[in-house]
């Protein structure tokens, strides 16, 4: 009867390991040394890692100097995360013969992997001794400089190897998002309209100019908001932060200012991000309207990261005589590429002072506890250099008139935005 190969591969294995328990008792390697390689990696690339490495270790007790031994024990190391073990191993390779480049190579990504990126940078450097110029490892020494807090000169370097050789799409890729992370400034404009089913009212315009930076404390962006609406026009200033506070903590900060009932007189919020354990983000905080008089609106999230895809839901809570009014949107994205490339679908009850222009009463005071019903979607996607940000979004909503309980505006919204990024 014939074995099959993997039938035969499995008792080849257990005469191995037979004959490494007898051998082990005594204490040094007896046998073919390229024999028991081949098997301990066979071990090793069939998740029987612990086995293999002993194995290997069985080995280099005659033969210390098999540096292909060696180097594949540090890798199984690395691999499995024992970055200090795997340290000692490349090291003894690499003092040995420092012309193993793919050694090199992988002591480099140990420190990487292993978030010690200074050595990981005195290696390459190190290394760059003994192979100048060497493509892979300018591509090392730019990510352990990036990992560094130094990401201008991983950008010099990347540059370097571009210089020798302008095809190197790896390194071309590598320095437009290295470009990309290091544009702190965003200069952007959003403009929407909303129309309404039948014209029972005029279109209503809504445009906003925005300046963001990126801080070493958070972001801050300045914005310059313009309505049309009811046959006027108004302006409203306003700046937006989003201060770091410690690891998964972070804020939002807002103040905004207008001379015209189309906006608040002023406008004001706060409100506190913690990441929880499970990829889940919560929010807590509130905000501030004043018209004639001061309104204050109570505001929460729950996100969750999952994959590719994040969900949220959000809530305002508006306290008043006759009752608290709600409102609540649920929220969905879809990523591509990164944060910049998405698909959204939004649906939701009730107004938002985030995004709902509230009407006024005869008294001038805004009105918050008007019945809505909306359903948006939005398209966003960038140049493939990342600097340019594009995006569009339609958007229906059913609501409420505020003179005439009961009866109900259809109103359909259309938006496009555009982004620059620049150093």
């Amino acid at each position: 009867m014939i074995l099959s190969k993997s039938v035969f591969n499995y008792f080849s294995v257990l005469l191995f390991l037979s004959t490494f328990q007898i051998s082990a008792q005594q204490k040094v390697f007896t046998g073919s040394p390229d024999k028991a390689f081949k098997v301990a990696r066979e071990l090793a690339f069939n998740k029987q890692r612990k086995q293999a490495q002993d194995s290997l270790l069985f080995i280099l007790t005659k033969y210390p100097d098999y540096l292909d031994i060696r180097s594949f024990l540090a890798s199984t190391y690395s691999w499995d995360g024992a970055y200090k073990k795997a340290r000692k191993e490349f090291s003894y390779v690499l003092e040995k013969n420092p012309k193993r480049k793919t050694d090199w190579v992988a002591a480099i990504n140990n420190e990487l992997w292993g978030e010690t990126p200074f050595n990981a940078l005195k290696l390459a450097n190190t290394a760059l001794e003994h192979y100048p110029k060497d493509e892979d490892l300018l591509y090392l020494k730019a990510k352990a400089e990036e990992n560094s807090n130094n990401p201008e000169d991983a950008l010099q370097t990347l540059k370097s190897i571009l210089e020798n050789n302008p095809e190197n799409k790896k390194a071309k890729n590598y320095k437009e998002s290295l470009i990309h992370s290091l544009s702190f400034n965003t200069i952007g404009i959003t403009s929407s309209v909303d129309l309404y089913d039948k014209n029972e009212r005029d279109p209503m315009q809504y445009y906003t100019l925005k300046y963001s930076r990126q801080t070493k404390l958070g972001s801050i962006t300045a914005k310059v908001n313009f309505n049309r609406r009811f046959q006027k026009n108004g302006v409203q200033y306003e700046v937006d932060m989003y201060p770091k506070i410690t690891k998964g903590l972070y804020a939002y900060v807002s103040a905004g200012f207008s001379n015209t009932d189309l906006f608040p007189s002023v406008r004001y919020g706060a409100e506190l991000y913690k990441s929880l354990p499970k990829s889940f983000e919560a929010s807590f905080g509130f905000r501030g309207l004043k018209y004639t008089k001061t309104t204050i609106i109570y505001t929460g999230s729950i996100g969750w990261y999952t994959g590719n895809s994040y969900w949220s839901f959000r809530t305002y809570i508006t306290p008043g005589d006759a009752g608290s009014s709600k409102s609540g949107t649920l929220n969905y994205r879809k990523y591509r590429s990164d944060a910049d490339n998405y698909f959204s679908i939004a649906a939701g009850i009730g107004f938002s002072p985030e995004i709902d222009p509230f009407p006024l009463n005869n008294n001038e005071e805004a009105i918050f506890d008007l019945k809505s019903q909306k359903f948006n979607m939005g398209y966003y996607f960038t140049s493939s250099n990342k600097q340019h940000a594009w995006g569009t979004k339609f958007s229906l909503a059913h609501q409420e008139k505020s003179f005439s309980f009961g009866d109900y505006y259809l109103i359909y919204s259309i938006g496009i935005s555009y982004n620059v990024k620049f150093k």
